[in-house]
């Protein structure tokens, strides 16, 4: 890679001292001998393209108005919540900055979420959009520090060991001493519960112990990790973050304890190592299904019932789910809608069937309505507002029938159906009493397997007859690649993995429910499991 910049940019003037890159921004159809990007100045008019918030989905993102003192690691922070960060290239005289992410589902979560939550750094707002060019191609001795601060991070990312011997400046990562973090919120004017913490944290592993209380009229917890990288991830990527918009700012540190000593589970601490501790407090016992929940870690949303800040209705769990980085929610006060508003659907393909059976894998759909004037747009009411922030956050930015789908909340408190004797040609149906609901049952193993689409499919109820090569053909007929599969041992169950994120929506669509006969239902779910 190193040699490509200097065969490719003969002929091609180079900016004097301010050329921070050298770096080619390989792009399809693009006349690469005049894609050099230098930083001084002159080069505004190849920019120009990008100043547009919708343009094609690409994982290279073009951040603008940075601040002049940014750092790379600062940089590298806003996409790390949002999955693996593989290059960055800082244009410092512009004040601008391209950053790659390993893949174009992570950078279109990322551009979701600010779209509606605004990053900032340094306290001054930034804009993230979509770059013209598909991958980066940095000459890495021009791209020296840069480069040197990415692999700093990734370590940090991949090996899971602090790094040492690094000749990074200050601004890269350094070797954390805790495993415990002291945060502190500013700006509080909406409430910030455990469970809200629970869930932004745990992206960076797992959080074992959090202890909140108010000291000095501000809000403070104290947050415990495994292991101390993961403290120091959390803290590199957070730190100055707003949880909701433009309010509750993170201020993160390392605390001088490296152990949490838990007494209660309730709403003020918790140890998610021992769910057997009692509430204190004269406060209810946690319920033995949601202790359950919580010693495998899994995310409070999926939880009926989760604890709500001054009586909003699951706005934790929206307000987590936001923060968690996969959407994004101007307030918290849309916690409760039920409604969701799903556009750019593929009309030609689209059914209520199609779309009560994809977002019923994160809820239990009561009502699918595809507008009549539109339709490629769709309404879809869920359960409970839990449920339509989960399958949000999951499907927003998904591809379906071979679109891109955008799911917001509506502003629709329920979806009408149709009037008596009026023929809306089937674009509404009624699902609340359907047998095919996930989540009907309290305390369900459903509620612990919430995952979002990915290539690996989990499928049960398979009968003894069924063998691996007929549930093969009977996917790749789904229009997809079967690429792996796996029978667990009793052979009730099974993992198959597609060759697509968008052909597993798309067989999950086809197969769940499918009669494999003998009276056996084949239930298809996604796996957070790889083959």
């Amino acid at each position: 890679m190193d040699g490509i910049v200097t065969d490719v940019a003969v002929g091609v003037k180079r900016g004097s001292d301010e050329l921070l890159s050298g770096s080619v921004l390989s792009s399809p159809n693009s006349n690469m001998s005049s894609m050099v990007v230098t930083a001084n100045g002159n080069d505004n008019k190849k920019f120009k393209g990008e100043d547009k918030m919708d343009g094609a989905p690409s994982r290279v993102l073009h951040i603008r108005k940075l601040p002049g003192e940014v750092t790379e690691t600062e940089v590298i922070a806003l996409g790390l919540p949002f999955g693996k960060v593989t290059n960055i290239l800082m244009l410092k005289g512009k004040n601008q900055a391209f950053l790659e992410l390993a893949t174009e589902e992570a950078a279109i979560t990322m551009v979701n979420y600010y779209s509606a939550v605004t990053p900032h750094l340094r306290n001054q707002p930034i804009y993230i959009q979509y770059s013209n060019h598909k991958e980066l191609k940095t000459d890495n001795t021009l791209n020296q520090r840069a480069q040197a601060v990415l692999q700093a991070v990734t370590a940090v990312q991949t090996t899971n060991t602090p790094i040492s011997g690094t000749t990074v400046s200050e601004s890269a990562v350094t070797p954390a001493q805790s495993p415990v973090l002291r945060i502190i919120i500013d700006n509080m004017y909406y409430p910030v519960t455990l469970d809200v913490l629970h869930q932004i944290f745990s992206k960076f592993g797992a959080v074992l112990k959090i202890i909140t209380f108010t000291k000095n009229n501000q809000f403070q917890a104290l947050l415990q990790y495994g292991d101390p990288v993961n403290a120091q991830q959390a803290k590199l990527a957070l730190d100055g973050q707003n949880i909701y918009n433009a309010c509750c700012t993170l201020r993160i540190d390392f605390s001088k304890l490296v152990n949490l000593n838990v007494k209660y589970n309730n709403d003020k601490s918790r140890d998610y190592t021992r769910p057997d501790l009692p509430s204190g407090d004269g406060q209810p016992a946690l319920d033995p299904a949601i202790a359950a929940a919580f010693a495998k870690e899994t995310s409070l949303l999926a939880v009926p019932g989760a604890l709500s800040p001054l009586g909003i209705p699951n706005a934790a769990a929206a307000a987590a789910a936001a923060a968690a980085g996969r959407v994004g929610m101007p307030g918290v006060s849309a916690g409760g809608n039920t409604v969701l508003l799903v556009s750019n659907l593929n009309e030609e393909m689209v059914t209520p069937q199609s779309l009560f059976t994809l977002f019923g894998v994160y809820g239990d759909v009561q009502r699918v309505k595809i507008l009549y004037n539109k339709k490629d747009s769709a309404l879809i009411q869920m359960a409970d507002g839990n449920q339509s922030q989960l399958a949000m956050s999951h499907l927003n930015g998904q591809k379906m029938y071979g679109k891109i789908i955008r799911v917001t909340l509506s502003k629709h408190q329920t979806v009408q159906l149709p009037r008596e004797g009026l023929d809306d040609q089937g674009l509404t149906k009624d699902f609340g009493n359907s047998p095919l609901h996930r989540f009907k049952k309290p305390g369900s193993k459903n509620f612990q397997n919430i995952f979002p689409p990915s290539a690996t499919l989990h499928l049960s109820n398979i009968p003894p007859s069924v063998s691996e090569d007929d549930l093969r053909t009977l996917f790749a007929n789904t229009g997809g690649t079967v690429k792996a599969f796996k029978f667990f041992q009793d052979h009730k169950m099974a993992l198959l993995q597609m060759s697509t994120v968008e052909e597993a929506i798309q067989a999950l669509i086809d197969l769940h429910n499918y009669n494999l006969g003998e009276n056996h239902h084949l239930r298809v779910s996604f796996s957070k499991s790889t083959i």
